[in-house]
């Protein structure tokens, strides 16, 4: 794989892992659906923390198969997590944000 090809794989990583938390009611994307049928902002929270990890595995893999890895201080990671927040917004704006006719 190429590492034009790499860096765009995990922005589009990125981009579904950051929003799945907002679209499904399920724990972890494969869990049990949450027992009050709504799943608790912390919850969502928990999982977007969980998946900027996992994102971020899978860089690092990537990374590692294309050359030499090169140490980061805080600063990468205190952007790459606001990236990655950024990137959850439209989930967001779609969970809590958009009025939905009741029924």
């Amino acid at each position: 794989m190429t590492q034009t090809a790499s860096i765009w794989l995990v922005i589009l990583a990125a981009l579904v892992a950051a929003n799945l938390p907002f679209m499904n009611e399920r724990w972890l994307m494969a869990g049990p659906v949450a027992a009050s049928s709504k799943k608790p902002l912390w919850g969502r929270l928990f999982e977007l923390v969980l998946l900027y990890f996992v994102v971020g595995a899978l860089a690092l893999l990537l990374e590692r198969r294309s050359g030499q890895i090169y140490p980061q201080g805080w600063e990468f990671y205190a952007i790459t997590a606001t990236l990655f927040m950024t990137l959850a917004f439209p989930g967001f704006v779609w969970r809590y944000l958009t009025k939905r006719r009741s029924r």
